[in-house]
């Protein structure tokens, strides 16, 4: 549901900026409507459009391939033959299909979603009798009907293809058992023999088709449904109330889409498995039926016995799945605070103490894998156990059923294929039950996050017609949902393009007021009007990661004349000066490469541009110097300013300004104490004439001295930079995320088994080995048993024989279970061990980072990190582009939850949906492709493993008499087996790369440039610094090696205890010296000295731990941690340096 700020604002936009820019835009006369654009076309928002338009995409060349190509997926070769050529980019990928689109998924799930949500509030549980004080209490809507509602079809069809593989993976051991019979009985016809094998080659080559379409299909659906849950969320998280927002930190709610979302994905992935494990199972016990009779009955008994241990596993990974979560959701919170704060961390020290934080949350989530670890160690004994433990019991009580019963090679191989083929669905059952378990978990959170309170359109109406900008009568308003109001009985009438100045004490509740009129607050009581568009300028500034004009423009098209104009009315033209590529530099996140007065006047530009009925300025001039502060109040703000016709509501504490506006409003403790006209107040000598009269106020500044007489510089000409070429521009553009090509580096793979630990690694190989070694050795001692067997006539003899072989047949599988339990037990050990030295290495890596790295790199691309749990050229690369295509979901997802209230404000909630459905889509691409390419290999492979069994088939029947019927029976199941193991293979070794490619993009942090060492031996003495004297001498920095100086040749020397003010306008250097002084940039020539000693000479925390600074802008959630420490640093050097 769209806010009502967001959708009043967002019907006023009746034609698009570009068709009024043919009108009379700047044609007018200096003083007529043409000096203010908004009175002829801004007025009018710009329409929302696609970043790209679907229609206007490539299409897949899967929609035009023919059905044999489509089936063999001949269609791709040329996007595999191109990947074997080069390192595939996004470019080479081929195009999603229109039913993939996320423009077509996710209007039809929200669709259905809606519906659930109003048949569930419709749904109403009375409360008991003895209750009925109590509200009525609706239940929760959940994602699993609208999910089934949207995607029953395709999941119907996976099903049914599902369901025709089952069936053809039981005909060849059938098929199998007539070629072994037709060996033992030579008197056959030789075509049967070709018949049966070309029957063979049919079933399996059918198999692997069928197989493979439903692969794709179940993939594809998958997707769809991960893209239709992302949508959803995100829409959710643009329209979250106050109360919600709250309760949903951004860390929390980016865990849902990274954690939860693809928990739900995997169990996507193996939901047929719930009916086709057990489907598989009953046609495995029907054929074995056949073959050994009522004796089948006691293996099923077994198999009854052991599924109470799958259910009690399944219980506990759920338990321990709910722990996982909570310390997941507090490591991605605590991390997300630390890289938005990484300014603070580093000018305080405060390194350690979070790292520390984050791995004692790391320790505290690997318990719990370890635990399920664990937990899938007896679930592999069990899985391993099973199959033969079933076939042990099966032969045992064959053979006491009746003595004449005899296992011929027939019923040996036929038993020992559908035994193999029983191995898979009861290793899938407890896979799929424990992902349900996992799965349930994850639902309950995105049930409660989407089932969270929406921004409730009541809280400000906006179909207001009167004569009033907005209008409170007796209006309260609140933060949350319960609790005493934050505004108290506000009655405040605005007239259209008046000018009001809202003041007060901090705390009075002026930005409440701000908030109120955009509806984000909840209304308790009163009538709350407002008229026309809005656009708003938050106190904290919110800039995208974008170019600097994308936001000024926000999505508007570009009309050159107006856009220069405000450039010039809000002082960013000298600016552009100096930015490396003028307005097309991009601005890192939440603006981390321009200073805070950019920032500021960056938004303020976003607002002018917009030319909104109504501006809600939230402190603008605060976090600008005073001249440009002077500058922008009387070019944007004031009376002659750019927005002269309109209405501004600006809250301020500069009292200078009060007498040109035209009412001024004063708050205190929530409500509205005085309000008038600026000489009316003063005349009334109430609270707002004392607070006049005690900090002074309706004075212009030219009226003061002049602060530039008083202040005595050196003789000295910093030369004006020069005009920076490409190589320097992109030295300040935003990174995209780097996508490594060629093969797998051998250093990756051995960097990954040292920290898994060689011990660990030779236990695996030996478990795993052996283990397939005694499963060979299995069937072939029942090979030679059944060859034996039929030369014994003796009674005696054959009973004797049948004992020793079953006991040492036995005594294999056991061996072979144990095995199996202590590959997977050393496996956990050493993936734990992994895991825990690679987080350490990464959570190290990152914080040594030099601040300049997280000024040009996306915080969402380091979160993508932490969260992170195919021939060979093709698959590897497409890969890394997957992964390096869901940084942008997160990162946007990200920076939408921080900006929320400015998209609101300005309604433009269906233009960042759409930007949300392009990132997705750009993901989906890359999945796409990872799907086909999967389904072109393993087409290959299958054919190739389908022609040798078709081979051995044809080889039995040349062969005839000449081999052993036993001998028939081995080669067939090992051929049968030869294309599910040349898949697996070729699997792993894909599964290898691109888990080792996770591997490469933690090491990268590795490899990136760090700053200096923290301590070195070289130590300040105790109580350093004691007089405070600094010294530059012919001090030079720069903040990339390759570009100019921005500080040069600096001299000059303090003295102790002496108070030093540095001035200049934005971009002279002010910050850029005092980040020298804490080392957040290097020297690039020259010195500073604080007390005697070279600061360059002792380590960034003896330096950073005994100076004080307090930074420019505001730093967010971090300073709540660590109170003891912030304590501890602010308090101890305060006569020393800060």
């Amino acid at each position: 549901m769209q806010s009502s700020s967001g959708g009043a604002a967002a019907a006023k936009r009746k034609t698009s900026v570009a068709e009024a820019a043919l009108g009379t835009t700047g044609a007018e006369p200096p003083g007529s409507a043409g000096d203010m654009p908004g009175d002829s076309w801004a007025n009018k928002r710009g329409s929302y459009e696609r970043l790209r338009p679907f229609n206007q995409k490539k299409c897949s060349p899967e929609e035009s391939a023919s059905f044999l190509s489509k089936i063999t997926y001949s269609w791709y070769s040329r996007f595999i033959t191109l990947g074997y050529k080069k390192p595939l980019e996004r470019e080479d990928l081929s195009e999603l299909i229109e039913s993939v689109s996320s423009y077509i998924v996710c209007p039809e799930f929200e669709k259905h979603w809606r519906k659930e949500v109003f048949k569930k509030s419709k749904d109403v549980k009375a409360p008991a009798y003895e209750d009925v004080t109590k509200k009525p209490i609706s239940q929760k809507p959940s994602l699993l009907s609208p999910l089934w509602q949207t995607f029953k079809f395709l999941l119907i069809k996976v099903a049914i293809l599902k369901v025709a593989t089952d069936f053809l993976a039981f005909l060849s051991p059938q098929i199998m058992k007539e070629m072994i019979l037709l060996c033992e009985h030579s008197s056959a016809p030789l075509w049967n023999g070709y018949g049966y094998a070309v029957a063979l080659l049919l079933v399996v080559v059918m198999q692997t088709l069928i197989q493979q379409a439903y692969q794709r299909l179940n993939l594809l659906t998958v997707g769809k449904i991960r893209t239709a849950v992302t949508g959803l969320v995100y829409k959710k998280g643009l329209n979250l109330s106050s109360s919600s927002r709250k309760k949903y930190t951004t860390g929390e709610t980016v865990n849902l889409m990274t954690s939860d979302i693809q928990q739900l994905t995997e169990l996507a992935v193996n939901l047929n498995l719930l009916w086709s494990a057990p489907f598989q199972i009953l046609l495995a016990i029907t054929f074995l039926w056949q073959e050994l009779g009522p004796s089948v009955l006691a293996g099923v008994s077994v198999l009854l016995l052991v599924l109470p241990a799958n259910a009690f596993f399944a219980a506990k990974v759920k338990q321990l799945q709910k722990s996982q979560m909570k310390s997941k959701d507090q490591q991605i919170k605590l991390l997300s605070e630390i890289l938005h704060g990484i300014k603070i961390l580093k000018l305080y020290t405060w390194e350690p103490s979070y790292q520390k934080k984050i791995v004692d949350i790391r320790e505290r989530e690997i318990d719990v894998l370890k635990s399920s670890g664990y937990l899938t160690t007896f679930s592999m004994l069990t899985l391993t156990c099973i199959p033969f433990l079933v076939s042990l019991t099966t032969f045992g009580v064959y053979f006491l059923l009746d003595e004449e019963n005899v296992l011929t090679a027939a019923k040996v191989f036929t038993s020992i294929s559908l035994f193999n083929i029983l191995r898979l669905p009861l290793f899938d059952l407890p896979t799929a039950i424990s992902g349900i378990a996992q799965t349930k978990v994850s639902l309950v959170r995105l049930d409660d996050f989407l089932s969270s309170e929406d921004l409730n359109p009541q809280n400000i109406h906006t179909d207001y017609s009167g004569d009033h900008a907005f209008r409170f009568v007796n209006a309260s308003f609140r933060w949350e949902k319960i609790g005493a109001p934050t505004l108290n009985k506000l009655n405040l009438e605005i007239p259209e393009g008046s000018l009001v100045a809202v003041v007060g004490q901090v705390g009075a509740g002026k930005s409440s007021l701000l908030s109120a009129v955009l509806g984000e607050m909840e209304k308790t009581g009163g009538t709350a009007q407002r008229k026309g568009s809005v656009a708003y300028v938050s106190q904290q500034a919110w800039i995208q990661n974008t170019t600097l004009r994308e936001n000024i423009l926000f999505g508007l098209e570009l009309n050159k004349l107006y856009y220069e104009k405000v450039l010039e009315a809000c002082a960013l033209l000298p600016d552009l000066e100096q930015l490396p590529a003028g307005d097309e530099t991009e601005i890192g996140e939440r603006g981390v490469n321009i200073s805070g007065g950019q920032k500021q006047r960056v938004s303020l530009a976003r607002a002018v541009y917009s030319s909104a009925d109504l501006y809600l300025l939230d402190d603008p001039l605060s976090a600008v110097d005073v001249h440009v502060g002077k500058h922008l109040f009387e070019k944007v703000i004031g009376p002659s300013g750019l927005l002269k016709n309109k209405t501004r509501i600006l809250v301020t504490h500069n009292l200078a300004i009060l007498s040109q506006t035209d009412i001024v409003v004063m708050m205190e403790d929530g409500r509205i104490t005085e309000m008038g006209s600026y000489k009316d107040l003063l005349s009334r000598r109430a609270n707002f004439a004392e607070l006049i009269q005690t900090f002074g106020g309706g004075k212009e500044d030219e009226e003061r001295p002049s602060v530039s007489s008083k202040i005595k510089t050196r003789d000295h000409i910093v030369p004006k930079k020069r005009q920076l070429g490409e190589k320097d521009r992109n030295a300040f553009l935003m990174k995209k995320e780097k996508v490594a090509t060629g093969s797998m580096r051998m250093s990756i793979v051995l960097k990954y088994l040292q920290a898994f630990g060689w011990s660990w690694v030779w236990l695996t190989v030996a478990a795993y080995i052996g283990q397939n070694v005694v499963a060979i050795g299995q069937n072939l001692w029942l090979s030679t048993w059944t060859t034996e067997a039929k030369e014994i006539k003796d009674y005696t003899e054959w009973k004797h024989l049948r004992n020793y072989k079953l006991s040492i047949y036995g005594l294999l599988g056991f061996l072979q279970g144990l095995l199996v339990c202590c590959g997977a037990y050393v496996l956990t050990r050493g993936s734990l061990s992994a895991s825990r030295s690679l987080h350490h290495q990464l959570l190290d890596s990152v914080l040594h980072l030099p601040l300049q790295y997280f000024e040009t790199n996306p915080v969402g691309q380091i979160i993508n990190r932490f969260t992170k749990r195919y021939y060979i050229a093709s698959s590897r690369q497409i890969r890394r582009l997957s992964g390096a295509t869901q940084t942008p979901i997160i990162s946007h997802f990200s920076e939408t939850l921080v900006g929320v209230s400015t998209i609101r404000a300005f309604g433009h909630q269906e233009r960042f949906l759409n930007q949300n459905k392009d990132v997705v889509n750009e993901n989906m691409v890359c999945f796409y492709n990872n799907v086909i390419s999967n389904r072109w290999l393993a087409v290959r492979l299958e054919f190739l493993g389908n022609l040798m069994v078709f081979l051995a088939a044809l080889l039995a029947v040349f062969a005839g008499s000449k081999v052993d019927s036993a001998t028939v029976g081995l080669s067939i199941t090992y051929a049968l087996n030869i294309t599910q193991s040349l898949n697996f293979w070729v699997r792993k070794a894909c599964e290898i790369e691109t888990n080792a490619i996770a591997i490469e993009r933690v090491c990268e942090y590795e490899k990136t440039d760090k700053e200096a060492p923290w301590i070195l031996s070289n130590r300040p003495p105790v109580g350093w610094p004691k007089e405070g004297i600094i010294q530059f001498v012919n001090f030079q920095a720069r903040y990339r090696p390759d570009l100019d100086l921005a500080l040069q040749d600096v001299t000059f020397q303090s003295c102790k205890e002496e108070k030093i003010g540095i001035i200049g306008r934005t971009g002279a250097g002010k910050s850029t010296l005092t980040n020298s002084l804490f080392r957040i940039i290097e020297r690039a020539g020259g010195k500073i000295i604080i007390d005697g000693i070279d600061i360059s000479t002792i380590g960034l925390h003896d330096l950073r731990g005994n100076l004080n600074i307090i930074p420019q802008g505001h730093c967010g959630q971090t300073w709540i941690h660590l109170e003891d420490t912030l304590i501890l640093n602010c308090g101890m050097h305060w006569n020393c340096v800060t």
